[in-house]
């Protein structure tokens, strides 16, 4: 049986990281249900292989000491729509995730109908991943994603921001005490391009720079200058240029 959006209320996500090393490696089992109209959600996220870690091993990487996570309860409608495009759009393969990976169970009715394997891993990757931060954002236990932006040319500065809200996926971006919703997929795509360049702390000031240039704060209050303390990894890809880009189209709108 081909199911299609109309006809399956819920899907199991299921992740193992696989040879990926502790305190990283981890499983999780996301279920979510909408056959009653709302999206309820249930998460198990269990942290592997940590037993032969010091916890100062742990610690030192970012992580606390007990990063297991469970939830069940609601879960905003708003991704019910994404979910249902990204199944009926992904190609399934028959090639086993031994290494690690993600599978996908469609449910019709609270029906399990057998476990998939989406082509594009990433892709669903993703997916899981937004919607854990979402039920993070859900129960507050993270605030949404906000990320700050200064461009200086002459004697003009401009300050605005954008924060990522993906408990009901929505994105604001301010700007001289205004605020206006933004396109959710293009704001994703350029959080990712923020997040791939390398930024060097060092170089790091607790207070946006006024000379002419670009400098930028990804929510830990700390400002970088682009070009300077933040510097592209791949030289065939340059994502400092594309930050500047995205956020000076958002100014200029």
């Amino acid at each position: 049986m081909t199911l299609t959006k109309s006809t399956f209320t819920g899907l199991v996500l299921e992740y193992d990281s696989g040879i990926v090393p502790p305190p990283y490696s981890h499983v999780f089992r996301l279920a979510l249900d909408w056959s009653k109209g709302d999206m309820i959600a249930d998460l198990v996220l269990h942290y592997t292989e940590r037993e032969d870690l010091s916890e100062e091993e742990i610690l030192d990487e970012g992580f606390t000491l007990n990063d297991d996570y469970n939830y069940q309860g609601p879960l905003n409608s708003v991704w019910i729509k994404p979910l249902q495009q990204l199944y009926e759009k992904t190609r399934w393969t028959n090639k086993d995730i031994e290494e690690g990976g993600i599978t996908v169970t469609p449910l019709e009715k609270g029906k399990d109908e057998g476990v998939k394997i989406p082509s594009d891993q990433e892709e669903w990757q993703l997916m899981a991943q937004d919607l854990i931060q979402a039920i993070y954002e859900t129960v507050k236990k993270e605030a949404p994603l906000k990320v700050n932006y200064r461009s200086v040319q002459g004697d003009e500065i401009i300050d605005c921001s954008l924060t990522v809200h993906f408990s009901n996926r929505e994105v604001i971006f301010e700007i001289a005490g205004k605020s206006r919703q933004i396109n959710w997929e293009y704001a994703i795509q350029l959080m990712k391009i923020v997040f791939t360049p390398d930024y060097h702390y060092e170089l790091a000031k607790e207070e946006a720079g006024k000379k002419r240039g670009a400098y930028i704060d990804c929510g830990d209050g700390f400002w970088h200058e682009l070009g300077k303390g933040v510097v592209n990894i791949d030289p065939s890809f340059d994502a400092v240029s594309k930050i500047r880009k995205g956020f000076d189209e958002l100014i200029s709108e």
